[in-house]
């Protein structure tokens, strides 16, 4: 895709480090740069403003990915390409029928509505529920991780959807300071929402994750 593109050796292609490592192996295998923007916290998505902030002479494109069923503020990010001469390359989510799109956000909303103690994700924009992203208070990851295998523990699974950014990984280490996109490693963690699930199985859910509001409390 990126060569197709024309992206070349010695070019910049800013990405997100949220996730993602194949956009960057990609990157690496063209001969190019990659450079690591921060993300919009409401959408895990690439932020216009970090963006254009890490534009150089030598950017070529930006490598844009819709998370979780949310979609990136495309019309800010093609303008910043527009300015500045940029390829703005899009990666979607596989598309699920109509029907599971509206169950997933039927359950969404049941969640919105009942859950304490986490912060749900904002909803608008289209949100397919790709995932059920909510954000655990608190200290950060240990009190993520704490509530995650407390919630197992009552029989729900569930999932930290990025244990490591990419620019923390080795090989793609960067000496760069993303503040959005730390916060949202440490502090995410997905929940069901599949369009199978049974009333009783949400019940649990709720049911499950309010019962750990001590959990939530920060150390002092």
């Amino acid at each position: 895709m990126l060569r197709a593109a024309g992206v070349k050796a010695g070019d910049e292609v800013i990405v997100s480090a949220f996730g993602n490592v194949e956009v960057t192996e990609a990157v690496t295998q063209t001969g190019a740069s990659a450079v690591f923007a921060d993300i919009d916290p409401a959408t895990y998505c690439l932020d216009a403003g970090a963006v254009e902030a890490a534009v150089t002479a030598r950017t070529a494109a930006v490598v844009v990915v819709h998370r979780f069923g949310r979609s990136a503020d495309m019309p800010r990010l093609r303008d910043v390409g527009q300015r500045h001469g940029l390829l703005i390359l899009e990666l979607g989510e596989s598309e699920a029928p109509y029907e599971d799109i509206a169950q997933r956000r039927e359950r969404a909303a049941y969640l919105d509505g009942r859950l304490n103690g986490v912060r749900t994700p904002a909803g608008g924009d289209g949100h397919t529920y790709q995932q059920y992203v909510v954000r655990v208070p608190g200290n950060g990851r240990p009190d993520r991780d704490a509530f995650a295998r407390a919630v197992r523990a009552r029989g729900v699974e569930c999932r930290v959807p990025v244990k490591t950014p990419v620019h923390r990984m080795p090989g793609f280490r960067r000496d760069v300071y993303l503040p959005e996109t730390e916060r949202a490693a440490d502090e995410t963690l997905a929940l069901p929402v599949d369009a199978a699930l049974t009333k009783r199985e949400m019940q649990r859910i709720v049911s499950a994750c309010n019962a750990l509001g001590g959990l939530l409390q920060p150390a002092f």
